[in-house]
């Protein structure tokens, strides 16, 4: 069983020749300010192994390719989402910024964090029983030369328009009750995920801080030990003891710290950029929804010479809408099942990792207490 909540046997994509289960990035280097993504996976015919490395703009390569604009039935797919991009400061510092953007991707032992939210993002991308028979996927892990290049980059102003549309019609009624209460039940999933996800971080940041003063009052414990001085080795002693409690305190804070980040935190972050997509997948029905009503009302006020033309015009974006919507029916029902796939699996690996830790360290405690009491036969 892997972190998507599927068996190997399952996992692979009908056209994809890697095996998805052996897509792993294994680590990030820095190669003056560029970020450069290790990137190891299996062939499915003889199990070879194959080798890249990528940068952040080949992924974005990656995510575009997959949208392809005169399929209007992949505008009913969600398309699992790509983390924003991690930007690196020249004092490796985590500032305010960053972590609003990025979270629990911005926390973590060199960039591990981020690498493990890349590589669920290769696997459900390998894992869709559509976007696996896209080319670019397979390109992406196999060719020697980046891809990225060829990427078309967005100018503002699409943004901007993007941003006017929704608000012109994110609030239009839909005409299928299905779908009207997907969007409703999006809109309170997502508030809440992002409300629980921003509050486990302050909780993974109080954790940290907590590792951090441990770790300083250990040190400064240390600093009133003086062996020379036989008339205060007592209290010498003592401080010592003290000063591993504290050492292990702070080995308590950091290692949950840790397990937090690695488990239930990119899980929760996966969780709210997955409510982002459908919310995103949802949006593109609607505007396909407000664009059909418009024919049809032009269809009905045209003219007898135009009226042939404007009906077939109508004819065509009603087939799209239909296949869009037969296609987001089944990705919904898809999400939901991956949704709580996914989130089941991060909750177990959490208790799972908790419970090693409370263990460990209650066994350094009970070495802490017995060396305590050892103290006045001392």
């Amino acid at each position: 069983m892997n972190r998507s909540g599927k068996t190997a046997d399952t996992m692979e994509g009908s056209g994809l020749t890697i095996s998805a289960s052996s897509i792993k990035v294994n680590e990030a280097t820095l190669d003056e300010d560029t970020l450069v993504f290790s990137i190891t996976s299996q062939k499915l015919s003889n199990g070879m192994g194959v080798c890249v490395c990528r940068t952040y703009e080949d992924f974005e390569w990656l995510q575009q390719s997959l949208f392809a604009p005169d399929e209007p039935d992949l505008h009913g797919v969600i398309f699992p989402p790509l983390p924003a991009k991690l930007i690196m400061s020249p004092q490796s510092q985590i500032n305010n910024k960053t972590l609003k953007q990025l979270g629990f991707l911005a926390l973590g032992d060199c960039c591990r964090t981020y690498c493990e939210a890349l590589e669920l993002y290769l696997q459900q991308v390998a894992l869709h029983p559509i976007l696996s028979k896209n080319k670019a996927l397979e390109t992406l892990l196999t060719n020697t030369e980046s891809p990225g290049k060829q990427r078309a980059k967005k100018g503002i102003f699409n943004r901007l328009s993007q941003v006017m549309e929704e608000k012109r019609k994110e609030s239009h009624k839909d005409v299928d009750d299905f779908f009207q209460n997907e969007r409703d039940n999006n809109s309170n999933m997502t508030a809440l995920t992002k409300v629980t996800t921003e509050r486990f971080l302050d909780v993974v940041l109080a954790e940290q801080r907590l590792s951090v003063a441990s770790k300083h009052l250990s040190s400064s414990i240390q600093l009133w030990v003086n062996q020379e001085d036989s008339a205060n080795a007592a209290f010498s002693k003592i401080c010592l003891k003290t000063s591993k409690v504290f050492e292990t305190i702070k080995r308590n804070f950091e290692k949950t710290a840790e397990n937090n980040i690695s488990t239930l935190g990119l899980g929760l972050d996966l969780q709210s950029r997955y409510q982002e997509a459908e919310k995103e997948m949802l949006f593109r029905r609607t505007c396909k929804l407000v664009e059909l009503e418009a024919a049809n009302k032009n269809t009905e006020r045209a003219k007898a010479n135009k009226k042939g033309i404007m009906e077939e015009v109508r004819n065509v974006l009603e087939k799209q809408f239909d296949g869009m919507s037969s296609m987001a029916r089944q990705e919904v029902g898809r999400f939901h099942q991956s949704r709580v796939a996914l989130l089941r699996t991060a909750l177990v690996s959490w208790c799972e990792q908790q419970l090693n830790t409370a263990t460990e360290i209650a066994a350094l405690y009970s070495e802490h207490l017995e060396a305590c009491q050892k103290l006045p036969e001392e």
